[in-house]
């Protein structure tokens, strides 16, 4: 998951998925012990972290921070956009020869689902959510923030 300032996601030269203005953008890898409730586990976790500050979100006219506000808020406080993206590379094992293996990622039939599921449960909590195309070859972009890159791992 990355604190981005802005995020898109280009498919056959279409933008499939953007936002402008603070967000995040969010790689989802499965494996194949990850179900739908460790999905939504994942939605949950993300949508509440607090890491915009209010600092850093002094530089945005279109955001409004509730005075009295906690000094951290979270993306969801904050109804901030999302950018969801499937990316099995994040299971990608390096231990052995030049050439990277993707065993621990779980098969198409099984991932694309629960990378569904992430984007429907930060939907169902409130959040505008953009997505890539699973299965795609996909030019992503963004401008990181921070730079702030995080690992979540819910189980």
């Amino acid at each position: 998951m990355q604190r981005a300032i802005d995020g898109n996601v280009v498919v056959d030269h279409e933008v499939v998925g953007s936002f402008f203005g603070p967000g995040l953008v969010i790689l989802v890898g499965v494996t194949h012990s990850d179900t739908v409730s460790s999905a939504h586990r994942l939605a949950e976790k993300i949508y509440g972290l607090r890491i915009f500050d209010q600092e850093f979100m002094s530089q945005f006219d279109q955001v409004c921070v509730p005075p009295g506000s906690p000094r951290e808020l979270s993306a969801g406080e904050l109804g901030l956009p999302m950018l969801v993206i499937s990316q099995f590379t994040l299971y990608a094992s390096t231990n052995k020869g030049r050439r990277p293996t993707w065993d621990a990622a779980a098969p198409g039939d099984v991932a694309e689902p629960l990378v569904e599921a992430v984007a429907e449960k930060l939907r169902q909590l409130g959040t505008q959510v953009s997505q890539g195309k699973f299965g795609a070859d996909m030019n992503v972009s963004l401008t990181n923030a921070g730079p702030m890159t995080l690992i979540i791992d819910v189980d």
